[in-house]
Formats: structure tokens, C-alpha cells, sequence
């Protein structure tokens, strides 16, 4: 670690340790000195009207489930992408449809783990307030069964950790976070600032966290993951919107270089307004985008349904649809509580109206999948755009579908 980058505004210190590495350890939040500027707080004042929007656009869902389930698998897939797996949205949903994934087995497992330890996080807010113990557990989840299974899963590290590249050494080293004795205690604090009450804007705040969890990299593996979540479900916690629906990951992927570089610099010079900043664009950048996708996917929910019979049971399967775009007819039977046959002749249907297509191309063990919401959900539009629906013919839509 360069020592030498580190200036008198650092955000915390630098501690030599008695086996002669340096460490960093970050101050307690939240920070002395804070610049706050006017061009800050038009910032933050867009970012705070895109997450309105969003929000309000959720409240008028008729079930917010069609974009929960959908926009979870999204980012688990991008963030995911940021620590070097492969798999793609496509690889996920016919994963979870017949466990025959195109590519690694091991890169969807990671995929999917990240799902799992998303649900699991918002399944216990309810009873148990976003805490060190409701890190570990996500994080136990994120990690079972894949790689770095073997780095303590749900447990705070015990020895020490580093970032560099490939066979670097705590000597050579581009970021030491705090040892085990400071990282305990800095996790202590920032637990205590999660529930304290703070003057501070709430996605200043939020910003202020994610630096932090960051610096302290509690874990052996997978704290980029843990860190991006905990965005997630502190958006929710703090009431800025109802239901998960804001990701940071596709923000983050497209700007990695900026992301790492502007963590560094709170670290060595207590650049925290460039960093804040950063921040909040992403979030009013990454709010415009959900509400633009939502409204895609809700468009494309009512025309599915205005291509098909009304039958309870034909809506039901389109709304499954949006939660798990590739099934099975015995996946389609069992959520659906009909028989084999019955799951069969509704999909035929879904296949008439040119809603979904077989993807395997086999007799037994077909898989359907529907390509439109796929598209919706794979499209890198950095800007908002519109989908054209079509009718019960066919449906139309967008051709294209590190360091601290």
C-alpha cells in the first residue's frame, strides 16, 4: 500500500502492525468534516426526485412482485459480473427452470446464491433490524457451495485480508483494511451509526455506508456483493422506497475504474464530496432506469394478457411468467396447482399467442421461456426508452436486447 498517497484529510489512519505490514483503518462515521456544497445538493436533489418517482410508480403495481422477482435476478447477475463471473440472465432463469445452465455451473451457483441471500435479507427486516448478525447471515448465504466456501461463510474474518493483484502480498499490497481487533471495533461503530439518528440527507447517509463497509471489508470474500445488498435493503429500511427496486450494480459495472479510484481517494485524502456525488448520480441514474423498465414490463404484462382468454388460471401462468420467465410444465403444474395436462394446454396457449417458445428443442424436459420480458430485463439502455407492444400476432419491442 502506498503509504505516501495518504494526506492529513485521510479518512482515517494508518496503523503499522507489530508483523511489519501497514493497515488502513477508517474513522468512525459519520465524518468530522463534511463539504456540503450547492452542487451537491442539486445532486442529491435529483436523486432524491428519481427515487420519488420510482416509488410512486410502485404503488400503483397491481402485484409488486411482477418487478421484485425480475429486478433481484437482474442485479444479481451484474453484481455478480463485477467480481468476474460469466453467467448471464439466461444462464439463471434456465438454471432455476432445469438446473442445465449454458455456462459454469459454478459462476450461476454464485448467481443464484445472491438472490438467496437477497430474499433472505428482506424476508428477516421484518423481525430483525439490518445488523451485523443480518450480515453474516447473508453472507452465509451468498458463499455455500461455491467458490470461497472455504473462506468462512457468515463469519467475520480472523486473520488478515488485502486487495492487489494476482499473487500480491500484504507488502505490495494496493489496500489493507483494518485488522481483525480495529475491524471488530470499526464494525461496532458502524452497526451503531446504521441505528442512530442522523441530520444528514438520507442517500448522503447511505453513501457515507457503502464507502465504510468497503474500507472495512469484513469478510474474506464477497464483500463487494454484501456491500452492493446492503444498498439494497438500507433504501427500503430507511422508507425511500416500498418495495426493492433500485440496484446499483449496472452503475457500478459501467464505471468500475471511477467506482475503485473515488473509494481510494476517501481513503487517502477524504475526497468525500467527489465520492458523494458519484454516488447520488448513480442512484438517480440507476431509479430513472427501473422506472423506465418497470413501466416496460408492466406494459408488456397487460398486453400479455389482453393476447390471451381471460381464464384465472391462463392469468395466473402469465403472472409466474414475470417472476420465473423460463419454466417447465411440471414447475408450471405445481405453482399453478393443476394438472400436468392442465399446465400443458395453458402453455400451448402462451406458445399460440407467441408469448413464449420452447427453448430446448427436445421432446422431454422442454423448457419455455418468454423472450420478451428476457429482453426487457437483458437491455443496456442508459437512456429511458419506450417499448412498442404489439397484439395477440406477436409482440414487439427494442432490437437490442479491482482496488481500493
Amino acid at each position: 500500500m502506498d503509504t505516501t498517497a495518504f494526506t492529513t484529510d485521510s479518512s482515517g489512519k494508518l496503523l503499522r502492525t507489530p508483523q511489519g505490514y501497514v493497515a488502513f483503518v477508517p474513522n468512525a462515521l459519520p465524518p468530522r468534516e463534511l463539504p456540503l456544497s450547492w452542487d451537491l445538493a442539486s445532486i442529491n436533489s435529483a436523486a432524491d426526485r428519481a427515487i420519488s418517482e420510482l416509488s410512486g410508480l410502485t404503488r400503483t403495481l397491481p402485484n409488486p412482485r411482477l418487478l421484485m422477482t425480475p429486478f433481484a435476478r437482474r442485479e444479481a447477475v451484474l453484481s455478480s459480473r463485477i467480481e468476474g463471473t460469466q453467467a448471464s440472465m439466461a444462464d439463471l432463469v434456465l438454471y432455476e427452470a432445469a438446473g442445465q445452465p449454458e455456462s459454469d455451473v459454478s459462476d450461476v451457483q454464485e448467481v443464484r446464491n445472491y438472490v438467496t441471500a437477497l430474499d433472505h435479507g428482506l424476508a428477516r427486516l421484518p423481525e430483525l433490524p439490518l445488523s451485523l448478525r443480518l450480515i453474516r447471515e447473508m453472507h452465509e448465504r451468498l458463499m455455500a457451495g461455491v467458490r470461497g466456501r472455504h473462506l468462512t461463510p457468515g463469519e467475520f474474518r480472523r486473520s488478515q485480508n488485502w486487495i492487489g493483484q494476482a499473487g500480491s502480498t500484504l507488502a505490495d499490497a494496493s489496500y489493507v483494511p483494518p485488522p481483525v481487533a480495529e475491524m471488530e471495533a470499526a464494525l461496532s461503530d458502524l452497526e451503531r451509526y446504521l441505528h442512530a439518528p442522523s441530520p444528514l440527507p438520507p442517500l448522503v447517509r447511505l453513501a457515507l455506508i457503502h464507502y465504510q463497509f468497503e474500507a472495512i471489508h469484513p469478510f474474506l470474500d464477497g464483500n463487494g456483493r454484501i456491500g452492493r445488498l446492503l444498498v439494497s435493503l438500507l433504501l427500503c429500511v430507511d422508507g425511500l422506497l416500498q418495495e426493492p427496486l433500485l440496484y446499483l450494480s449496472a452503475y457500478l459495472e459501467r464505471h468500475r475504474d471511477e467506482y475503485y479510484r473515488l473509494l481510494t481517494e476517501v481513503s487517502r485524502s477524504g475526497a468525500w464530496e467527489e465520492w458523494i456525488a458519484f454516488f447520488l448520480r448513480g442512484v438517480a441514474e440507476q431509479a430513472r432506469d427501473a422506472a423506465d423498465r418497470a413501466a416496460q414490463l408492466v406494459r408488456l404484462w397487460h398486453d400479455f394478457r389482453a393476447a390471451v382468454d381471460s381464464s384465472a388460471v391462463l392469468l395466473r401462468l402469465i403472472d409466474e411468467l414475470f417472476e420465473h420467465p423460463a419454466m417447465t410444465v411440471p414447475q408450471a403444474a405445481r405453482r399453478l396447482g393443476v394438472t400436468h395436462r392442465g399446465a400443458q394446454l395453458n402453455i400451448d396457449k402462451l406458445l399460440a399467442a407467441g408469448i413464449v417458445r420452447e427453448v430446448t428443442g427436445r421432446r422431454r424436459n422442454r423448457i419455455y421461456m418468454a423472450d420478451r420480458i428476457m429482453e426487457i430485463l437483458e437491455a443496456d439502455f442508459a437512456e429511458p426508452r419506450s417499448v412498442a407492444l404489439g397484439t395477440r400476432g406477436g409482440l414487439r419491442g427494442p432490437a437490442g436486447a479491482g482496488a481500493m
